[in-house]
């Protein structure tokens, strides 16, 4: 289940998709008025090389011009998928490369403490959530880098994510908190995260801030 908050970063977006499409119209408006403009050359070279002609007689027909294709971004959707087939390890080392607290808070080397502190007070407002709860952990791994790539290409800073407890699980082991912290660690995307506060999850999720 996803629960996402409507923000300004929502309204550019929207505002973007709006002029692409008016783009693509004006585009293809003029790919028309180009194929009737080149019919119309070609007609009179036909006319100046065989000379004067005597047009048949009107027979009602339809002249069908041909629109070109329009482009289609492939190596932008070749990146995408290339982005989202990315591979996160599960064995990934946080300790070794990056440090870490008791209460599962993290940054990069160029964030300041005070960074993680603002988003542990909830300084900056939470723009969308992606819920994990039921995923396998290959389809949790997949979800997750979807969401942030896609949370990245939107513009939003601070989203959260729903790992839960572990009280479903064997044993009642948080089984994929662990492995969301090693994921999120390998996303050049996310410069901080947090464990949220009781009244946003708790230890059952974790308050991300993007680049």
């Amino acid at each position: 289940m996803k629960r996402e908050v409507l923000g300004l970063a929502d309204l550019k977006e929207l505002q973007r998709e709006l002029n692409l499409r008016r783009r693509l119209e004006e585009e293809r408006l003029e790919r028309i008025a180009a194929a009737r403009r080149l019919a119309d050359q070609e007609r009179r070279i036909f006319e100046l090389t065989i000379g004067p002609v005597t047009p048949l007689p009107d027979a009602k027909r339809y002249e069908h011009l041909i629109e070109p294709p329009s482009p289609e971004p492939r190596q932008r959707e070749a990146d995408e998928r290339a982005v989202l087939l990315q591979a996160l390890s599960d064995d990934f080392d946080v300790e070794t490369l990056l440090e870490t607290d008791e209460t599962l808070s993290f940054r990069r080397p160029e964030i300041s403490i005070e960074v993680v502190r603002k988003l542990r007070r909830g300084h900056w407002a939470l723009q969308a959530q992606l819920d994990l709860h039921g995923l396998r952990r290959d389809q949790a791994r997949e979800a997750l880098g979807h969401f942030i790539h896609e949370s990245k290409r939107r513009g939003l800073r601070c989203v959260r994510v729903v790992h839960g407890k572990g009280h479903g699980s064997p044993g009642r082991e948080p089984v994929l908190k662990s492995r969301v912290r090693r994921w999120l660690v390998q996303k050049v995307e996310v410069l901080a995260f947090v464990q949220a506060r009781a009244s946003d999850g708790g230890a059952g999720a974790l308050m991300v801030l993007l680049a």
